[in-house]
């Protein structure tokens, strides 16, 4: 496949209004804080269409993804605090050049793990390879196994309340609780201004949409119909010759690769990153934003993930004492009437409609063609 001939019509059409609603229309629409709060509700949206492939087409539920949303936006703070902590600017502390948690609690020298994120390119590649090390590791061991199902979700769900844990109880290494704070410029390059926070956002709606190419390409190919059969069939496709347990590793792989970079824009955009990211409960959320918006469709995981965080904010301000009641019912009322999300909803009501629509503005169809169109409409 070469250019966007793996796009159909409808996939390139409904590419380019997301386009134009997060390019055009939401920084026309809102102010600079509410930009930079969109911009933080999309990189959640690189978990959900991680998860898009790892549960909606390979039925791998992962209950732990904000582990490597964590893990990528760690990566990218450690560099932050170590620009920040430079001698001259914490000459104050007992400890000159080292960040200020680790002077709070009493080390004396930077720790030997940090030392490469002095590096601008060693903590890019951190960002991706450290999250992928991991699940590389956690699905040869899980797939070679073969766990799968509602053990490998609670495994999953298991290593978020670990590493949670491990990052609080090693405060004067990671920050503790507090996570890592105070985070300035990159390269010399203050991101706290209107303006870099501007430049952030659009970076990260087109590092999105790029990654939506990108998972669109995957789905395309042999590999992204083999992921379906695997879903479906996994019996047949392993007796087919194929090794199903690589499949996995790799779809798990891709989506926590996915989720990295969803958390280095968050650190990035936000200015922090701490454990708060990486337990439980958030990595339930990111699945319900891939669950109301449509597992197994990319744009409408996109949608439902700034439609949930867009309720969750409004909610959360108007009914502070309630907005958690007011989400739960949103969720059970998305999954009950509508069980495909979003997309579902789109796909059943909104799509045969507009095609008529379109068909009658148009002037194609005459009156017998919108006689059969209901019928043609029907799911078969």
């Amino acid at each position: 496949m070469t250019g966007l001939a793996f796009l159909t019509r409808k996939d390139l059409l409904g590419l380019l209004v997301l386009a134009l609603l997060i390019l055009v229309v939401l920084p026309l629409g809102f102010d600079i804080f509410r930009l930079n709060l969109i911009g933080k509700y999309l990189t959640y949206a690189f978990v959900a269409l991680g998860l898009v492939l790892c549960w909606g087409d390979a039925g791998i539920l992962s209950l732990g993804q904000g582990v490597f949303f964590g893990l990528g936006g760690y990566c990218m703070a450690m560099f932050l605090k170590l620009e920040a902590s430079s001698p001259a600017a914490t000459r104050i502390q007992s400890t000159p050049g080292i960040p200020d948690f680790m002077d709070w609690n009493q080390l004396t020298a930077l720790p030997f793990f940090w030392q490469p994120f002095h590096s601008l390119a060693f903590s890019l590649f951190a960002v991706i390879a450290v999250p992928v090390l991991v699940t590389f590791v956690i699905g040869l061991a899980m797939f070679k196994r073969r766990v799968g199902g509602v053990y490998f979700a609670i495994i999953t769900q298991a290593l978020a309340a670990i590493l949670t844990i491990l990052i609080v109880g090693q405060q004067g290494y990671t920050g503790g609780i507090n996570g890592i704070t105070d985070l300035r410029t990159l390269k010399g390059w203050d991101i706290r201004t209107d303006h870099a926070k501007y430049v952030l956002y659009f970076v990260n709606a087109a590092l999105l949409l790029g990654g939506i190419l990108l998972c669109q390409y995957v789905r395309a190919t042999k590999l992204g119909r083999i992921l379906v059969a695997m879903r479906d069939r996994e019996d047949r496709v392993r007796f087919s010759g194929y090794d199903v347990a690589n499949f996995k590793i790799f779809v798990f792989c891709f989506a926590a690769a996915l989720a990295a970079v969803g958390g280095a824009m968050f650190t990035l955009q936000v200015g922090f990153m701490s454990p708060t990211f990486i337990g439980i409960v958030p990595s339930i959320e990111l699945v319900i934003y891939c669950a109301v918006g449509g597992r197994l469709s990319l744009l409408g995981a996109v949608y439902g993930t700034l439609l949930v965080n867009a309720a969750k904010t409004t909610f959360s301000e108007d009914f502070p004492q309630l907005w958690l009641f007011a989400m739960g019912a949103l969720f059970i009322g998305v999954v009950l009437a509508f069980p495909d999300g979003l997309a579902g909803l789109y796909r059943t009501w909104l799509e045969p409609r507009l095609g008529r629509l379109l068909a009658l503005v148009s002037g194609r169809s005459g009156p017998g063609e919108m006689a059969a169109a209901p019928a043609a409409s029907r799911p078969e």
